[in-house]
């Protein structure tokens, strides 16, 4: 082996080794791309989380809605009547709920409309199309339009745990005692008083059509299995082969032709009255204006008494009763008068004030100090104590 050859291996074995491996290779790469590397894990679980929603997205998180799994949903009430033959199908507009009445003589159609959306036209759709028609917390507006005898009756007073049925309906007997907080309704047939006879949580018509519920605590997840509260929902709202699920919206609030203008909004007797409110108050700021006479200008800058500076600054001081702050400007004060009397100058220590004091009124020194320069009061009527006491050292002081 020649010289030349040697020496080239040499510079390959130094090569060799200078050459990374795989492992640090991926190392170095890793560490040069983490930032593209977490972008990119965010971006995948973003879109995992995406799909994920798109999946569950068949749940409805509105209360009392057949689609809400949440503890004010109804999910485990329509799954229940489904599992009994029931076919429940929620929807969401008028025009769904009538697509949804095809067979008429063998549907139920719960309303839950808490905020009136429908009005008397839609209503009595409903109820002259459905076989039943079950409405859960129906406002004033609701019950003027169903033609029938419901009116509401208060509250269920919030120590009532328990209602006994007391009617002779045969769902409510069934069902028993039932838990719930709610409204309550006086009707044809009345279940569940909470205040007497005359209304209650369960309120039937005549011919047992329209059932008036005064609760959503009968239907939610919540309170479903609270005593039998499962029963009576379950018996009210299978008794049809179909369960129309309505929840109405803003969607289904009546359109008008042309806005009402101020005037069709205001009273009629805003006409009469309107002139001589407008008269009344004139003759009233009339009548003000003389009492009070005439403004007064004042020339600027205004020149304060200093007496009426001190008083309104220490009424300052009484209303946020800040003690210390007046028993320290006091304390400060007297010692700059007896300072200025014993001619110690101004930059005298209230230690040298205190001996002087001392001196001149006869006292000791600890007794002076304790006074003037130890004592902090605690409370109002301490502070007026001790500026009296403070004030006769400095009167004996300065006479002597």
């Amino acid at each position: 082996m020649t010289t030349s050859t040697v020496k080239e291996n040499a510079v390959r074995g130094e090569a060799d080794s200078k050459t990374p491996s795989g492992g640090s290779t991926f190392r170095t790469w890793f560490r040069k791309h983490l930032a593209w590397i977490m972008i990119g894990a965010l971006l995948a679980g973003l879109v995992a989380y995406l799909a994920v929603s798109s999946v569950s997205g068949a749940k409805d998180p509105r209360p009392l809605s057949s689609r809400n799994p949440a503890p004010d949903g109804a999910m485990a009430a329509a799954e229940i009547l489904g599992r009994h033959g029931v076919s429940v199908t929620p929807t969401d507009t008028l025009a769904d709920t009538m697509d949804a009445l095809a067979e008429p003589n063998e549907t139920t159609v719960l309303i839950y409309d808490p905020r009136g959306f429908l009005d008397r036209t839609q209503l009595e759709d409903i109820t002259d199309t459905a076989n039943h028609v079950v409405l859960v917390n129906p406002r004033l507006r609701t019950l003027n339009a169903l033609e029938q005898e419901f009116r509401p009756g208060g509250v269920v007073p919030d120590g009532t745990k328990v209602l006994e049925p007391r009617c002779d309906l045969e769902d409510a007997l069934v069902a028993g005692k039932i838990s719930a907080q709610g409204f309550i309704y006086s009707g044809p047939v009345v279940c569940y008083p909470a205040t007497g006879q005359g209304s209650g949580l369960y309120a039937a018509s005549a011919d047992g059509r329209v059932v008036v519920m005064g609760s959503t605590d009968l239907l939610n997840n919540q309170h479903l299995a609270s005593e039998g509260n499962a029963a009576l929902a379950l018996r009210t709202l299978g008794k049809d082969r179909k369960l129309v699920w309505y929840l109405p919206g803003a969607g289904d609030l009546a359109a008008t032709d042309s806005t009402p203008t101020l005037n069709e909004l205001a009273p009629r007797w805003l006409a009469f009255v309107g002139p001589w409110l407008a008269i009344v108050v004139l003759l009233a700021i009339a009548w003000r204006g003389r009492r009070m006479g005439p403004l007064v200008f004042e020339p600027l800058p205004v020149v304060v008494k200093a007496a009426e500076t001190a008083e309104g600054r220490a009424r300052l001081y009484q209303d946020s009763r800040a003690v210390d702050r007046a028993a320290e400007n006091l304390r400060a004060g007297t010692l700059a008068r007896l300072a200025r009397h014993f001619n110690l100058g101004m930059d005298a220590t209230p230690e040298a004030v205190v001996d002087a004091s001392s001196r001149h009124v006869e006292r000791p020194v600890t007794d002076v100090r304790s006074v003037l320069l130890d004592f902090r009061p605690d409370n109002e009527g301490q502070l007026v104590q001790w500026a009296q006491q403070i004030e006769r050292i400095e009167q004996e002081a300065t006479t002597r």
